[in-house]
Formats: structure tokens, C-alpha cells, sequence
């Protein structure tokens, strides 16, 4: 038996083995502006860290650049210590450039799954994205329950001119599409991304705010927004952050491309009571800090205590559906109507609540490591905040490196209405992109986006083990994901928004449409991805490809753990980021 047993797995991995390596393996392909700028010192990459021209913002030295881009290359960890020449103000380490050249024994190969090309310098797509960037930093303190049909507030209707204004959108955003209304942005459609479900609602997803109905005696209900977590419980308050901006000096933005470590908690947050999030700049201090998956951890328990409905093509598995007993006539026929009885076996570590938690924070690995290889060795592109630099010192870099010195002015000019406006926030006249953090972005490349690709693959995990087409109802006095009935009221949250108590608490809503577990879902991923740009870290590409290739990334792995179950069949469906499914079988 022992033999037989280590046989059957040993043919399983190379099942699993065959798998992996019959999937297509694309090309991985940049836009071509590292070489396409490599002579005006990489003005198009990712370059924070090393030292920087203090009158252009430009590298100093070109080949500094070269030593980084051979260290990623060659793929050893010393080497950025002791072959990168750094800046002297350098403080804060590269982060884990390495990742991507490792190997995973589950799932797909970190260089087994791609992204397109980042849009490229000069091109509409850019120009809109880097206004989207702009735009979103100058509505940081603007209540999101702004963004909806019918809103009033100037900023977010200016805003949504500008934006619509911009070519890209004049011509239907081609490539990467955006939420619309008859296409065009709207406050309704502004930020959402572009999945089914996000436009519906609130434009924060019920995960981001929501708890769980508590279990001991005068235990909280969801609109208290505490999270059963075993024994503990789960605050979805969070931390108040200054009403400030940071970079908008061309000292402090040449001293954070610099590396140096100007966080400082102490100024950072107001030191208000912690509260729902409200505004851009709370959605942007929960991506600050997080553990990453938490967001899809925090959503499987509250799925899980609510008993929302599982994939039914796998429900029974658990115990959850009702198990049906043929039973024959009186004449030995099959009868008509089955007899149901309650499972005697139920899911645990197989098919129940362990199983999927575990599930959905092990896929994250996998996620940042194949992101990792698109981050430094693929595409190395500039954050944000750096290509806000190059606008602010276009005339200088032009003197310098007159051909794309000329590019950038033409990027201005593309954007020229949300520029001023920029200019006019900052006070200073300067074009620098107001961050939400002092240190500006992390210490990796921009594209593609650790969120992003994790909230693709976590919320894919998610919406393979959970039945999607359940809604959010209130029945019989219980808020709770179920499958509709006649009866069933359709209810929301939203954070309180009167001026003195700005998400002090939650609103209930019993109006508007039903909120789908999938379009919930879709908004969470949208949310924690998106909050990134509103911090100013990160570009809609950036959360647009790296979801899709999170969502990859999930699947493969949801097929190959489909091989060790080799008794009950099932079958999970899975609906994808673009509207389509995918159904995943065992055998």
C-alpha cells in the first residue's frame, strides 16, 4: 500500500507537471522606452535609489543605471549591495528585485505568465493615466459617497471635465476600458475599473466596511463593522492621516528619488479617533500598511460567518447543500421525488472554511513573485511621481536631452487643464504630484502592481469557492451574501458623512439595486488596486493588467490542486475580471 501510495503521487506531480508546462509560455515584451530613452540617461525607468541630477532630476550618471539593470539581470542579491553604485542618500533597500528568478512547485512559473506593454511615452494612454493620477490627488479629501449619480461637489465635477475632455477618452479608450456611462466619465463611473458589478452601489465594495453578525451574548451586528476572527474580532476603522500632501517641494522629491527615509508616523497620522473609510486619502492608508491579502482574509470571514452559499458545484462537498438518497417505489422504479437528508460528512480541511482561508492567502506568494519578474526584468517603469517630475522640469531636461525634453512638454500640454490645477493645489506653481505618503512609492518598479496582482488572485480564489450570483439582502432581520428569495430586501453601508463625524459610523441604505457577491467582489480587488493610484504610487495599467494576471495565476493553480482529489467529482465556475468563465473540474 505504501508503494502504491507514493506512486500515485509521485504520477500526480508529474500530472501537475505536464499541466504547467503544456500552458503557453508568452513572450514577456516592454514598451521599448528603456531603450528608446537610454540616451537621455533612462528618462523613462525606474530609477529611485541611485543619485539623481539636482537641476533635471535625471540621473546623474547613465551608467549607474546599467550596473542596476545587470544586477536584476543576473539575479543575485549581493550584487545590488556590492555592484550598484547607490546614492548617498540612499536609505531604504531595493525591494526583493530577485523574486521572479526563483522557482514554485505549485502553480505557474513566475516567468510563466505575462503582461502587455505598458503605455508608452507619447502615446494618448499615458497622458490620460497620468492626469487620472493628477486628478485623484486633488480629490484625496473628497468623501467617495461624492462619486454617484447626480454629484454636486465642484472638485469632482471639475474633475470628471477635465478628464472627459482628454483625447484617449474622446476616442472610447481603446485598449485598457474604463467603467463609462454611454462613454463617457461620469462622478457616477470615475475610479471604478472595469469589471462587471463595480458601477453598481456604493463605490467602495460592503468587504471595505462591513463586519460579521458577533457570536457571544451582546455581540455586534455588521453595520459595527467588527470582524470575527476566532477569538478575536477585526476593526475596519482605520487610522485618520493628516490632510496633507507630500513631494510638492523639488528639494524633498529629488531627496525620496534619492532613497532617503523621510517616513515619519508621528506626522503622518492626526491622532483623530480611527474611523470607516471615507475619503481617497483612508483608502490610501489602508494600502499603506496592509498585510496585502488581508482584505480577501477579511472577506472569506465574513462569507464564511454569514454561511453565504458555496459553489454549487461543490456545495454538497461540504455539507452544506443537503445530500439526495435515491430511493426506489413500491414497482423497484426510481421515485420522481428524491429524499433529502443533512450531510453526514462535512468540509473542513477538504471543501470547508480552513481550507478556502488557507487557500486564499497562499495564493499570494505566487503572485508577488511572477509581478516581481514583470517589475524589475520586464518592463522597469517609472512610478508616478517621477514622470510629475519630468513634467515640472521639462525645460530643463530639453536643454539637456533636447528629443524627449520635447516629449515631456508635449505631455504637458496634452494635460494642461489638470496641470494648472495641480499647480494651483501646490501653491508653489510646481507640477510635482502631491503624494499621500512622505516616501513617496515603494522601492520597486511601477508596472506591474503587488496589490493588484494579489487582489487578482485572491478575489479569483474567492470567487471560485463562493457562489457568485448571491446578492446582499436582509432577511428576517440578518444582513448576509445569499441566494435571493421572494421577500428579501436589498440593503447597503456607507460611511457617514456629515461634516464633524466623517465616518464616525455607517448609513444603511434599504434602496437601490441588489449587490451581487460578484460585482462585491470585482469592487473589492478594484478598491485595494485603485487606492494605490489614489496614493499616488501607482497607474491604471498598472491595476488593470496586474488583476488579469493575478486572475491567470489563481486559475492555474485552482487546476492543478483539481489532480489530488481524485474521488468526488466537482466542479468550480469561476467568472472572470472580463465577463467571461472559467470552469475548473477534478478529472
Amino acid at each position: 500500500m505504501t508503494d502504491y501510495r507514493r506512486e500515485g503521487a509521485y504520477q500526480l506531480r508529474l500530472s501537475a507537471a505536464r499541466k504547467a508546462k503544456d500552458r503557453e509560455h508568452p513572450p514577456h515584451q516592454a514598451n521599448g522606452d528603456e531603450q528608446r530613452w537610454a540616451g537621455a540617461n533612462y528618462a523613462m525607468c525606474f530609477t529611485k535609489g541611485l543619485h539623481h541630477d539636482p537641476g533635471t532630476g535625471l540621473l546623474q550618471v547613465k551608467a549607474d543605471f546599467e550596473r542596476f539593470r545587470r544586477a536584476i539581470d543576473e539575479g543575485f542579491i549581493d550584487a545590488f549591495t556590492a555592484g550598484v553604485r547607490a546614492s548617498p542618500e540612499k536609505a531604504r533597500a531595493w525591494e526583493a528585485p530577485t523574486a521572479g528568478v526563483v522557482y514554485d512547485l505549485q502553480g505557474p512559473d513566475a516567468q510563466a505568465v505575462t503582461m502587455p506593454p505598458a503605455p508608452a511615452l507619447g502615446s494618448d494612454e499615458l497622458a490620460y493615466e497620468m492626469a487620472e493620477v493628477y486628478e485623484l490627488a486633488l480629490l484625496r479629501d473628497v468623501p467617495l459617497p461624492e462619486l454617484r449619480a447626480g454629484a454636486t461637489d465642484p472638485a469632482v465635477t471639475a474633475a470628471v471635465g477635465r478628464l472627459d475632455a482628454l483625447t484617449y477618452a474622446q476616442d472610447g479608450f481603446p485598449g485598457r476600458p474604463r467603467t463609462t456611462e454611454g462613454g463617457s466619465v461620469t462622478a457616477r463611473t470615475l475610479f471604478r475599473g472595469s469589471s462587471p458589478g463595480v458601477e453598481v452601489g456604493p463605490y467602495l465594495s460592503q468587504f471595505m466596511l462591513i463586519g460579521n453578525d458577533q457570536p457571544e451574548p451582546g455581540g455586534s451586528g455588521v453595520a459595527d463593522g467588527y470582524i470575527q476572527y476566532g477569538p478575536l474580532r477585526i476593526d475596519q476603522r482605520v487610522p485618520v492621516a493628516e490632510t496633507q500632501d507630500y513631494m510638492t517641494d523639488w528639494g524633498d522629491w529629488l531627496a525620496v528619488q534619492n532613497g532617503a527615509d523621510v517616513r515619519n508616523n508621528a506626522d503622518l497620522f492626526s491622532g483623530a479617533p480611527r474611523r470607516f473609510i471615507t475619503t481617497p486619502r483612508d483608502l490610501a492608508t489602508y494600502v499603506h500598511d496592509d498585510a496585502l491579502y488581508q482584505a480577501y482574509l477579511n472577506a472569506c470571514l465574513i462569507l464564511l460567518s454569514m454561511e453565504a452559499p458555496f459553489d454549487p458545484g461543490f456545495g454538497h462537498l461540504s455539507g452544506q447543500s443537503p445530500f439526495f438518497l435515491n430511493s426506489l417505489d413500491a414497482t423497484g422504479v426510481l421515485a420522481d421525488i428524491l429524499e433529502t437528508h443533512p450531510s453526514a460528512a462535512g468540509g473542513f480541511a477538504l471543501y470547508g472554511g480552513p481550507h478556502i482561508l488557507t487557500l486564499v492567502t497562499e495564493v499570494a506568494t505566487r503572485a508577488l513573485k511572477a509581478v516581481r519578474y514583470q517589475k524589475f526584468n520586464t518592463h522597469i517603469r517609472l512610478r508616478p511621481e517621477t514622470l510629475a517630475g519630468r513634467i515640472h522640469r521639462a525645460a530643463e531636461i530639453q536643454t539637456a536631452f533636447p528629443q524627449v525634453g520635447t516629449v515631456f512638454e508635449d505631455l504637458e500640454g496634452a494635460i494642461q487643464d489638470t496641470v494648472n490645477a495641480i499647480r494651483a493645489a501646490n501653491g508653489s506653481g510646481s507640477a510635482l504630484l502631491p503624494m499621500a505618503f512622505q516616501e513617496g512609492s515603494p522601492m520597486h518598479p511601477a508596472y506591474g502592481a503587488g496589490h493588484a496582482t494579489v487582489a487578482g488572485a485572491c478575489v479569483t480564489i474567492l470567487k471560485a469557492y463562493f457562489d457568485t450570483n448571491a446578492v446582499f439582502v436582509r432577511r428576517d432581520a440578518r444582513d448576509r451574501f445569499a441566494l435571493y428569495e421572494n421577500g428579501d430586501t436589498a440593503v447597503h453601508y456607507e460611511p457617514e458623512t456629515t461634516p464633524g463625524s466623517l465616518g464616525a459610523s455607517l448609513d444603511e441604505r434599504l434602496d437601490g439595486d441588489f449587490l451581487t457577491l460578484e460585482g462585491e467582489l470585482n469592487k473589492l480587488a478594484a478598491n485595494i488596486s485603485i487606492g494605490r493610484n489614489m496614493a499616488g504610487v501607482h497607474y491604471y495599467s498598472d491595476y488593470y493588467d496586474s488583476l488579469r494576471m493575478g486572475e491567470r495565476i489563481a486559475i492555474a493553480m485552482l487546476e492543478e490542486q483539481a489532480l489530488c482529489y481524485p474521488t468526488d467529482p466537482f466542479v468550480l465556475t469561476v467568472p472572470t475580471f472580463d465577463g467571461d468563465v472559467v470552469r475548473i473540474g477534478a478529472r
